[in-house]
C-alpha cells in the first residue's frame, strides 16, 4: 500500500489537536451545477465518515445555505467532539423570494440571496446565522472567505482591506469566546493568504488550486512560511476541479470551466506517465497534494458515493517511486517540492 491512510492523524498547526488526512468538502452538497437529492447528500456524509473522515468544510456560499443545512442533518447525530468542522465568512444570506436574486451556478438553493459583509458587525450576523443553520454552538475553524482576484477581480484589494478591520477582528475575538478554536482564510491566490498570515494571528489556510500537479507555486513562499509559523495548510481543488481525476477525456474540466487547450497540454504528458506506469492519474495527483510536510489535511469533494471511494483508494495506492523520478526529469515537477516517500 501506499504511504497514506484516510484516517491519518495529522496535527492542525500548532492548534492542539490533529485530524484526519482526508477531509470532506461540501461544495456538491449545495447543487453547483447538477442537483443532488437530499437523501444522497445525507450518504455522501455518512459514507465519508463510515470512511474514517473527520474534517468537514463547508460555506454560507455553497447553495447558498444549502451545505451547511445538509451537512447538519448527519453530523448533528455525532459526537460533537469527535470531528473538524469548519465554515467561512464573508458573504450574508438574507431572505428573498426565490426568482428574485442571482444564484450563480448553484440550483434549487434556498429562498436567501447571498451579499457580500466583511465588516466586523456583518461576520458576527453570518457566524450566528451558520450556528443556527448547523444546530452546533461553535466551529472549530472559521474563514474569512475569498478576499481574492478570482472573486472580486479589480476590487480585491478594498475587499482584503475591510477583512483586516473587521473580519478578521471578528474572528479574533470568536476564538477568544471558543465559538472558534482556530480562525484563517480560504482564499484562490497564494498571495492574499501571505498577506493575512502578515495582517492577522490567523491559525490555518485553505488553498484552492495553487498545490497541485498542475501549480506548485505554493511551494515557493507560503508553505515554507506557514510549517515555519505552525499554520495548519489545508489543501482544497487537488483535482484541479476535474482534470487530475479525469485526464484529457474530452470535457475534462479545470477550475469549475472546461479546460483550455494549454491545461490539456500539460496534464496530458503527466497522464502519459502515469500510463506508462499503470497507475492512475488521480493517484498521483491525491499522494501528491499530501505529500508536504506543511499540508495538514486534503479536501476532497464528491457527488457519488462510487467517487468517494475512487479518491480514497487512490490516497493509499501503491505508486513507484521511479514515477516520481520521471515527473521530476522531466521537468513536469518541481524539483524542489516534496513527493511520497514509500517504504
Amino acid at each position: 500500500m501506499g504511504p497514506f491512510h484516510v484516517t491519518e492523524q495529522r496535527k492542525f498547526g500548532s492548534s492542539g489537536w490533529s485530524t484526519s488526512l482526508a477531509g470532506f468538502g461540501s461544495v456538491a452538497l449545495g447543487n453547483m451545477g447538477k442537483v443532488m437529492t437530499t437523501e444522497t447528500a445525507r450518504s455522501l456524509v455518512r459514507h465519508a465518515w463510515d470512511s474514517g473522515v473527520r474534517l468537514f468544510d463547508t460555506a454560507p456560499m455553497y447553495g447558498h445555505g444549502l451545505a451547511e443545512y445538509r451537512l447538519a442533518d448527519d453530523l448533528m447525530d455525532r459526537d460533537r467532539n469527535d470531528y473538524t468542522l469548519i465554515t467561512k465568512v464573508g458573504r450574508t444570506l438574507h431572505p428573498a423570494p426565490k426568482g428574485t436574486f442571482d444564484t450563480g451556478p448553484w440550483l434549487q438553493t434556498p429562498s436567501m440571496r447571498m451579499e457580500y459583509d466583511y465588516s466586523y458587525d456583518g461576520v458576527m450576523r453570518q457566524v450566528e446565522d451558520s450556528l443556527q443553520r448547523m444546530g452546533t454552538d461553535r466551529f472549530d475553524v472559521l474563514l474569512v472567505h475569498d478576499t481574492d482576484r478570482w472573486t472580486h477581480g479589480d476590487q480585491y484589494l478594498q475587499r482584503f482591506h475591510e477583512a483586516v478591520n473587521g473580519a478578521f477582528k471578528a474572528l479574533e475575538s470568536l476564538r477568544e469566546q471558543k465559538v472558534a478554536s482556530a480562525i484563517g482564510i480560504g482564499v484562490n491566490e497564494t498571495d492574499v493568504c501571505i498577506a493575512a498570515a502578515n495582517a492577522a494571528d490567523i491559525d490555518c489556510i485553505l488553498i484552492a488550486g495553487t498545490y497541485n500537479l498542475l501549480d506548485q507555486q505554493a511551494n515557493t513562499e507560503l508553505l515554507p512560511l506557514c510549517r515555519e509559523r505552525g499554520i495548519a495548510v489545508i489543501n482544497g481543488r487537488i483535482f484541479g476541479s476535474g482534470i487530475l481525476a479525469t485526464g484529457t477525456q474530452p470535457n475534462a474540466r479545470f477550475n469549475y470551466a472546461p479546460a483550455s487547450a494549454d491545461v490539456i497540454a500539460k496534464v496530458r504528458p503527466i497522464e502519459d506517465i502515469c500510463h506508462s506506469y499503470n497507475v492512475p492519474l488521480g493517484a498521483v495527483a491525491a499522494q501528491f497534494a499530501a505529500a508536504h510536510p506543511a499540508i495538514t489535511n486534503i479536501c476532497m469533494g464528491a457527488g457519488s458515493i462510487e467517487q468517494q471511494n475512487q479518491n480514497y483508494s487512490w490516497l493509499e495506492q501503491d505508486i513507484p517511486q521511479e514515477l516520481w523520478n520521471q515527473l521530476a526529469a522531466e521537468g513536469l515537477l518541481d524539483p524542489n517540492v516534496p513527493t511520497p516517500a514509500y517504504t
